[in-house]
């Protein structure tokens, strides 16, 4: 396929604006914006907790990841804990039983959840809507219960004690708030692939396929091979976030893989915006700091999780980033649709005063060129 179908496809131009014929300046505005809060997170462990924000961290990669599968694909996961929390076993084992260094058995982690997706995604990708949605349940019910089983992940009291090894043999990451600048780095790598892929003609692609996926097909696009590349990326990088959240906590349990957690995820990023970019980011730091602050109340968490999502249904429907990009545009359009100021006539202009001289503007050349008598 060419690049002008791809552009076809997503109502864009060769010139980089959009069809409306606006500059496509939004990816400057987003770099900016992205630029701004890693300099703000690499001051936030001076007034906020370390393991907090890395939490937040990791969640916000795993709704990024998530967020490029139903937000741009158009693919309704209710299976993507799969992915996060068998990456976590995974991680921690290799790491702790197998002696891998801390950054090898993150890779370990993130590459076993691709392999996972390539296999769950050839097998749902056969299937749309609602049953995409009941068979990647499904798929992650098995890796559930294969978790809870199998010997090596130490069934309900999971993987303990994970040491935390130097990465690269260098860095040592024993102290929390070492860990947080290497949780910051993996997070910002893996949000720019996203980045990147969204504002890339793949991602093009994959938004033609979600807003009509007949007409994909009919400018000849492998519609299913653009839907099996989206989710084995974004299985890989939710391996990535639980292989790195294993870290920092140093456990790996069944938490990590349940079918609630693929509801958080869920969750986080209707709260933040669906479809934006930094709508799973701001999700993600909600959801978790409102469970880290009612912690105390136990089981009326998920009540106060409950009253959020109906809250953002019925006020939010495209979450907080969501409407506030949309409130932007809504006066950018009002804005472009003002009328131009209209001159004022000549006529009614007040005559100049110089020297004397009083000419009016709608005098003739002669008069304005007359010498005056003294």
């Amino acid at each position: 396929m060419t690049d002008r179908s791809i552009l076809a496809a997503s109502g864009r131009t060769s010139s980089g604006r959009t069809a409306s014929g606006r500059p496509a300046s939004g990816r400057n505005v987003e770099l900016i914006v992205f630029a701004v809060l890693v300099a703000g997170l690499t001051v936030a462990p001076l007034m906020v907790y370390p393991i907090l924000l890395m939490k937040v961290l990791c969640f916000a990669l795993f709704a990024c990841a998530f967020n490029l599968l139903i937000g741009y694909g158009g693919l309704l996961s209710f299976g993507h804990a799969m992915f996060f929390g068998f990456a976590a076993y995974v991680s921690g084992y290799t790491i702790k039983a197998w002696g891998f260094p801390t950054e090898l058995g993150i890779l370990a982690g993130a590459a076993v959840a691709a392999v996972l997706g390539l296999v769950a995604g050839s097998i749902a990708i056969r299937r749309q809507g609602i049953y995409f949605a009941m068979v990647t349940l499904a798929l992650a019910q098995m890796v559930f219960f294969f978790c809870l089983q199998a010997p090596f992940t130490g069934g309900e009291d999971g993987i303990q004690a994970i040491p935390r090894r130097p990465i690269f043999g260098v860095i040592d990451i024993s102290r929390d708030i070492v860990l947080f600048y290497v949780v910051l780095a993996i997070f910002a790598a893996g949000f720019l692939i996203i980045w990147r892929t969204i504002h890339s003609p793949f991602g093009q692609v994959l938004k033609a396929i979600r807003e009509n996926e007949a007409r994909a097909i009919s400018l000849g696009y492998a519609v299913d091979r653009f839907k099996l590349m989206a989710f084995v990326l974004s299985a890989t990088l939710s391996g990535l976030a639980g292989a790195t959240k294993a870290v920092v906590f140093q456990l790996a349990s069944l938490t990590d893989v349940t079918w609630q957690m693929s509801g958080e995820v869920v969750l986080m990023t209707l709260v933040g915006g669906m479809g934006t970019v930094f709508g799973p980011i701001v999700g993600a730091a909600v959801i978790v700091v409102m469970q880290n602050t009612f912690t105390g109340f136990g089981e009326w968490v998920l009540v106060a999780q409950g009253c959020i999502f109906v809250l953002t249904v019925l006020l939010f429907r495209r979450g907080i980033v969501g409407e506030i990009v949309a409130l932007a545009q809504r006066r950018r359009g009002e804005e472009d649709a003002a009328p131009p100021p209209v001159a004022e006539p000549a006529d009614k202009q007040p005559p100049s005063d110089r020297g004397g001289v009083r000419a009016s503007a709608a005098a003739g050349p002669s008069e304005a060129s007359a010498p005056v008598s003294s």
